[in-house]
């Protein structure tokens, strides 16, 4: 037998941890050490023994029901050493040796020496505690050596933090419990008295199963039954208390509660797992599912780009033209809108859309997913394709647009100019062709016949200067015809019938020439002064017609020069007037003479002049019409001159502003393209710096409004070309979307080497090293490299590449096979083999925690450890499992989780 006092001694103050145990600095026996002085007082309290026995007796039964036995008496039902060793084996789940099944004391002994034997060989130093007490049933003895294996196996791998097991625990309940009322856990005896600290612990894992807030301090039995028969109920952990006796006891038993508190602990370890286990699922879906939201936009963005560009190509290619200039201006004014108001939205959104590929791109890498590849037809390549056909549909639209325009507005001229002319020659020709046909020569006296020779030969000298008109007429139709002018028939068929008008009047006038030479050979007198006045009244009747039709001829010029030209033309005609005056007085002059020595000789005139029908009266009503014209015309060439400079103002003012808008475009451009490769301050800074710039050139657009209201203005006057400058509104529409595309696309970078930067861990000095390495090597400064360049760049960074390295590599940073591989590729290469990221490894070991440990996963089981959102993600993508272990509604996630990350096999 053993000394009482020792064997107790031992018992309370437990074994010391030595070997090669866990359990924290100083080891159990030294944190018992530390509470010597009060518990020496209450040494042999009944009480405690009391506690402890139930509270072992249900702990080590808790155990033994999984081997279908159980004990009653605690300090009897180990004395053979068989349940003890029983007992060993559930709870370590390790075989002992074999054990002696004889009835003799020895073999009792030597069961229980195997017992012992295995709780040393886990690293506990037992003391004072032999086989013979154990046999002889020795109440502290048994209850020693049970507490002494309640700390191996069940409390002194908990650890919080790097403490000790006792203190482990104490802080485990400590922060489950600090969000409670009334609750204040400092130790495991007088802390969980009022039963409020065991309530909390499970209200805290399990809220469903405890109202908490009904509960009340001063009701410590209710509170104390409530939690021990929830916990037995629902946590199947055996009730191992009793509400009285640790209400009834100053100070309750520190093991029992221990041994009591360490089960709720194992209880909800497992669940602390499946939550850390669904925490890292939900992280991952959250990624793959906001992944999946980024490509969902790009195919839709994409889709209604392309589609637009789709409708829009056809009618930009439409160059068929409209037949007046009203439906030809009203195209011209359908495109303008197109450029002002539908095309540049279109630009925003390929350039955000180019922002966004890169984005998600960037987020694939960073979160170890394979990279995005659009559906067939909707790579950002295809965009650019369409983007580049539309602009080549574009391109010369308009100009077709103002030529056409030019074009009508030629016809409209040329077709009123046709019609005046055949007009004039209609009004002419009318009734000639039956003065010709008379025969009046027949019954004419001599000196009729003589008049009507002369008279024929004024009309002769007056076809003859009719020839020119019907040449020009001629010709204008000819022109129409070559314009494609649409009523190119009517035209046609006027002017055939003038032309075949003009040559019956030619065959008419060459057969009574023949009649009245014929009959000349009878006549001989001829009234000379009459057909003097016909031969100068004719030409200048003829030079008055044609004045006229030149001051009322319709003109359109473009230029001013071309308008001071008709200004001098006319100054010039003017100053013929006095001549003109002169003569016409002379003619005149010439019929008075002839009155007067028709009166002197008292000769009886017929009337008119026999020889012509240009009468003075006709002459000189001509000549005021002409005198009228004359500053009509002077007003229509002012009115004409005043368009020209107000044109030469609009050309100057345009000109003005695109030769400040140009070269400010260009320099913008050169500014963003020298910011993009310098390396000056932070990434933050020059991401700063870089939308600054942006604010600055989207301050600017009112300069290019302005210029768009300037470049309206000239083409509605419509101007047609600028010598004052080189650049087109065209040019700076495209420069100012250059400008704008490029400012959006470097602050995208800057942003995803940020995102990288973070993401990856790299440092500002290693950010700047990469970038000051990559600019050395890009020599042409574009902000990518050729393979060449790039395998220069990768060596003088430490790498030895072979040919098939090399390729790996570039299969890496250019998987689109563009042979250029950019900054933002060059450090997600250099980051990307020393980040930490997820795996689906461990997305499949997280899987399995919320599994239970099978190899599979059940819909029930998703919904109950993941949130609902992501829960039914998984259901809706997981595919059946197909394996030999498989139950009813089985899923198969070790599938899922390596298809999140793109692998084909784990």
């Amino acid at each position: 037998m053993v000394d009482y006092h020792a064997a107790n001694q031992a018992y309370q103050y437990g074994p010391s941890s030595g070997g090669n145990g866990t359990g924290g600095g100083g080891g159990m026996g030294d944190y018992m050490a530390q509470e010597d002085d009060w518990d020496r007082d209450l040494l042999l309290d009944p009480a405690w023994e009391k506690q402890q026995r139930k509270t072992f007796t249900a702990w080590c039964n808790s155990h033994l029901r999984k081997a279908g036995t159980q004990i009653e008496n605690i300090d009897e039902d180990f004395r053979d050493g068989l349940k003890l060793m029983l007992l060993l084996e559930v709870i370590s789940g390790e075989r002992l040796p074999k054990p002696e099944r004889g009835k003799m004391r020895v073999h009792k002994i030597n069961n229980v020496n195997k017992a012992l034997d295995f709780i040393a060989s886990k690293g506990v130093k037992l003391v004072s505690i032999g086989a013979e007490e154990i046999v002889d049933g020795n109440a502290k003895m048994t209850l020693g050596m049970i507490w002494t294996i309640i700390l191996r196996f069940a409390i002194q791998d908990i650890s919080v933090e790097e403490t000790s097991a006792k203190e482990g625990l104490l802080l485990w309940c400590q922060r489950k419990t600090a969000p409670y009322k009334n609750v204040n856990v400092q130790n495991f005896h007088i802390s969980w008295k009022d039963g409020l600290a065991f309530n909390a612990l499970i209200h805290r894992h399990r809220p469903e199963l405890i109202e908490y807030d009904k509960l009340r301090k001063d009701d410590p039995v209710t509170n104390l039954n409530n939690a021990f028969e929830v916990a037995e109920k629902y946590l199947d952990i055996p009730k191992m208390l009793d509400a009285e006796d640790i209400v009834g006891t100053l100070r309750p038993d520190e093991k029992a509660i221990m041994t009591y508190v360490s089960c709720f602990y194992h209880a909800f370890s497992g669940a602390q797992k499946a939550e850390t286990a669904a925490n890292r699922i939900c992280k991952v879906l959250a990624v793959n599912q906001e992944n999946e939201h980024l490509m969902e936009d790009y195919e839709r963005l994409a889709s209604d780009l392309l589609e637009w560009i789709r409708r829009t190509i056809p009618w930009l290619e439409d160059r068929v033209p409209q037949k007046t200039i009203q439906e030809m201006q009203q195209k011209l004014e359908d495109f303008r809108d197109y450029r002002r108001v539908h095309k540049p939205p279109k630009v925003q959104e390929k350039c955000q859309l180019e922002i966004n590929f890169n984005t998600l791109q960037t987020k694939l890498r960073l979160s170890n997913r394979p990279a995005f590849m659009p559906s067939e037809g909707r790579m950002v390549s295809d965009i650019n394709n369409g983007w580049q056909h539309l602009e080549q549909a574009e391109k010369g639209y308009e100009e077709w647009l103002l030529n056409e325009i030019r074009r009508l507005e030629r016809l409209d001229h040329l077709a009123e100019k046709f019609r005046q002319k055949a007009s004039i020659h209609e009004a002419w020709t009318d009734g000639k062709e039956a003065m010709l046909k008379h025969r009046d020569y027949e019954t004419a006296t001599l000196s009729d016949i003589k008049a009507l020779i002369r008279k024929h030969e004024a009309f002769e000298s007056d076809l003859a200067a009719h020839q020119d008109r019907v040449e020009q007429i001629a010709a204008i139709a000819q022109e129409l015809n070559e314009l494609d002018y649409y009523d190119s028939h009517n035209v046609n068929t006027r002017c055939q019938k003038i032309c075949d008008q003009w040559d019956n009047l030619g065959s008419l006038t060459h057969s009574r020439r023949e009649a009245l030479e014929k009959t000349e050979k009878q006549l001989e007198t001829i009234d000379q002064l009459h057909l003097e006045y016909a031969k100068r009244a004719a030409p200048f009747n003829n030079w008055m017609e044609s004045a006229m039709e030149d001051l009322q001829d319709m003109f359109i010029v473009h230029t001013i020069e071309e308008i001071e030209g008709l200004i001098s033309a006319h100054d010039q005609f003017k100053s013929t007037l006095p001549d003109a005056d002169r003569e016409r007085e002379a003619i005149l002059a010439i019929h008075k003479e002839a009155q007067r020595i028709a009166e002197s000789n008292h000769i009886k005139l017929s009337g008119s002049n026999p020889y012509t029908s240009v009468t003075p009266q006709i002459i000189n009503s001509k000549w005021e019409k002409v005198q009228q014209l004359v500053p009509k015309r002077d007003h229509a060439l002012l009115e004409e001159q005043s368009k020209q400079q107000s044109n030469e103002h609009l050309r100057r003012q345009f000109a003005s502003q695109a030769n400040m808008v140009g070269p400010w475009i260009q320099t913008k451009m050169e500014e963003i393209g020298r910011i993009s490769i310098e390396m000056n301050g932070t990434l933050e800074d020059q991401l700063s710096h870089l939308k600054q710039y942006e604010r600055s050139i989207v301050d600017y657009k009112p300069n290019l409004d302005l210029l768009e209201q300037q470049h309206q203005l000239i083409q509605e006057a419509l101007i047609f070309d600028n010598k004052h400058t080189n650049y087109t509104m065209e040019h700076l529409r495209v420069g100012w979307e250059q400008l704008l595309t490029t400012i959006a696309r470097t602050i995208n970078e800057v942003e995803n080497q940020i995102l990288t930067r973070d993401a990856k861990g790299i440092s500002q000095e290693q950010m700047q090293e990469f970038r000051a390495s990559f600019n050395h090597f890009d020599k042409k400064q574009t902000g990518s490299m050729d393979s060449d360049d790039f395998r220069a760049l990768l060596i003088s960074t430490g790498y030895s590449l072979g040919d098939a390295e090399f390729n790996r590599i570039m299969s890496v940073v250019d998987p689109n096979h563009s042979g250029l591989v950019t900054f933002q590729a060059f450090i997600d290469f250099m980051s990307r083999e020393t980040t930490d990221t997820d795996t689906a490894d461990q997305v499949i070991a997280s899987f399995k925690v919320l599994a239970g440990d099978k190899n599979f996963i059940t819909a029930e089981e998703l919904r109950r450890e993941l949130p609902p959102d992501q829960a039914e993600y998984c259901i809706a993508r997981m595919a059946p499992y197909q394996g030999p272990d498989a139950a009813p509604g089985a899923l198969d996630y070790k599938s899922f989780s390596t298809a999140l990350y793109g692998e084909s096999d784990l």
